[in-house]
């Protein structure tokens, strides 16, 4: 089980050094205007380069990235499928 407080934390600091609104959990990201399409290209980069979460074509899927709580969800799934990625 990954913990996802800890999970919370990177995002959101992922999103404040992209100065970006760290919005509540279950906003809209891209309906409210938070990410836009080159927010969300560095949104991905930060999240290989900072946590080693690498997105593949088959995960590139915009649901999986559209609220704070979807990218833990994510975050933590991917984790869990390497094992030993600890956050």
């Amino acid at each position: 089980m990954f913990d996802r407080a800890a999970i919370r934390a990177h995002v959101a600091a992922i999103f404040e050094s992209l100065n970006l609104e760290v919005p509540e959990g279950d906003v809209d990201l891209f309906d409210t205007g938070v990410l836009d399409s080159l927010a969300f290209v560095q949104l991905l980069l930060q999240l290989e380069e900072r946590l080693g979460v690498t997105v593949s074509l088959d995960d590139l899927e915009i649901d999986n990235f559209r609220t704070i709580e979807h990218i833990i969800d994510f975050v933590a799934a991917y984790s869990q499928r390497r094992s030993g990625v600890a956050i």
